[in-house]
């Protein structure tokens, strides 16, 4: 007869140490549910890779579905996989607001790119 410690299996995150235990009849998770990183094993062409994945991003597919989008630190390569129950919410959360928090332009230029682009350049804000 197995005993509870044989029906328990440790996850541990080589990206931040977090450990978790998970029962045997759970499958351990592709990514880890604290720092929502995971290992890449294989590249694009099949070979090992073993670079940590980052969380660049979060893809909301459908109301109900949400993935989290990783890149390889070492190879570059991109994947998704999707958000689970055990996923840290607050980091989800980082991750999704963090274009919208650091902007990839200028923010105080934003009236001259809006002309640059074909628009008026007129954002509502303060008169000229």
């Amino acid at each position: 007869m197995k005993g509870i410690k044989d029906q328990i299996k440790t996850y541990r995150c080589l990206n931040c140490g977090w450990t978790s235990l998970f029962s045997e009849t759970e499958s351990m998770p592709d990514h880890c549910p604290n720092c929502l990183s995971g290992i890449h094993v294989e590249d694009e062409e099949e070979n090992e890779c073993g670079g940590i994945l980052e969380p660049v991003g979060i893809w909301v597919r459908t109301e109900k579905e949400w993935e989290i989008v990783q890149r390889c630190q070492f190879c570059g390569e991109m994947r998704t996989v999707p958000v689970t129950e055990k996923d840290n919410r607050i980091k989800i959360l980082s991750i999704a607001s963090k274009p919208i928090s650091s902007p990839p332009f200028p923010v105080e230029r934003i009236e001259e790119l809006t002309r640059i682009m074909g628009g008026s350049g007129d954002t509502g804000g303060k008169q000229k």
